[in-house]
């Protein structure tokens, strides 16, 4: 089982693709990745932050606060869904190696391409129904049954657009193994 980042000499798991298109494609990616992974980071300190005041409001000064926790989980589903393609660009999740020692390079090649590829088919479906979902939640106004009530548009956004970047980072990666000369690495 592998639970680490599985980095080359330049700290880059992917290969370098072969197509001039897919490069600059890959490359804009790779820029947007790292911008999100940073709002993404500055996104995690303010839940802490939201979640601490709440906290402290709450035993200090008896004053309960109503809007925090949806704040806080809508931070977070945002920090889950926008980093998920610099981790998949990475091929930082977790994956089972059994297979790979055991089976020849070739072979776990077709494995790992079949592998992206169904993976690109399921998040390009996943984000399909999460921009239907956006839709139907800015459509129709609707909100979270609190009192606080922010628009649901709001979460679903943000995991429609990162499971949006996950399938085209996918997508990427199918198409540079796809693509890329028997020999480059």
């Amino acid at each position: 089982m592998s639970h680490g980042v599985d980095t080359g000499p330049h700290g880059a798991a992917a290969p370098v693709p072969d197509n001039a298109a897919l490069a600059v494609v890959t490359a804009l990616l790779a820029r947007l990745n790292r911008a999100l992974v940073r709002l993404a980071m500055l996104a995690l300190i303010l839940t802490a932050l939201v979640l601490t005041y709440s906290v402290v409001s709450r035993y200090f000064f008896a004053a309960p606060t109503d809007w925090q926790d949806e704040a806080s989980v809508f931070m977070l589903v945002g920090v889950t869904f926008f980093c998920t393609a610099h981790v998949q660009s990475l091929r930082g999740h977790i994956g089972i190696e059994a297979l790979a020692g055991l089976l020849p390079r070739r072979v776990n090649a077709a494995r790992l391409f079949v592998v992206d590829l169904v993976s690109c088919l399921f998040c390009a479906f996943f984000a399909w129904k999460s921009w239907t979902l956006f839709y139907e939640a800015w459509s129709e106004g609707q909100t979270t049954s609190s009192t606080f009530a922010p628009p649901l548009w709001i979460p679903y956004s943000m995991m429609a657009a990162g499971i949006t970047l996950l399938a085209i980072q996918l997508l990427l990666q199918t198409l540079v193994r796809a693509t890329n000369k028997k020999g480059a690495p």
